[in-house]
């Protein structure tokens, strides 16, 4: 999945020497990230990355394990407009809104837009793709100037 920020501002740090530094804002994102593995017994946390305007990250989903609301029913999508437990998009949901409060909070910007509406999905397949797919997540630091979301 691929997350990016309102009007691709870098708000979470710098590219130096192809190397990620993450600003407290940027830390905020890893932090939360992390959590999100925490958090969820049903999800792993794969290969991610913190670029300064958006955020790559593989996850996989256990669509077996019970959810605590006793709802889920073996689907990882949503049904329109109702958040489902363990579905991609309501875990997508509250990685951004807690990443927003927490930045909104340091910076003193309450209510102030910090991504984009939607994100980017992929469903991994093939263990080649998976291979290429981290390959880039990987190497997105040092080909920042080359990314279709680089900024100066």
């Amino acid at each position: 999945m691929t997350v990016c920020t309102y009007r691709h501002r870098p708000l979470f740090g710098k590219i130096k020497q192809g190397e990620m530094i993450c600003n407290p804002f940027g830390d905020i994102v890893v932090d939360e990230w992390l959590k999100t593995g925490l958090l969820r017994s049903y999800v792993l946390i794969d290969e991610w990355v913190v670029m300064p305007n958006h955020f790559h990250g593989i996850l996989f989903l256990d669509t077996q394990q019970p959810r605590a609301d006793k709802e889920h029913t073996g689907r990882v999508g949503e049904q329109f407009g109702k958040p489902t437990v363990g579905s991609l998009p309501t875990i997508v949901r509250s990685f951004k809104a807690i990443v927003t409060r927490g930045i909104n909070e340091l910076r003193g910007t309450n209510g102030a837009v910090l991504w984009q509406e939607n994100y980017y999905e992929r469903v991994i397949r093939q263990e080649e793709e998976y291979q290429n797919i981290v390959a880039y997540i990987r190497n997105n630091p040092v080909k920042w100037e080359e990314d279709e979301l680089y900024i100066r």
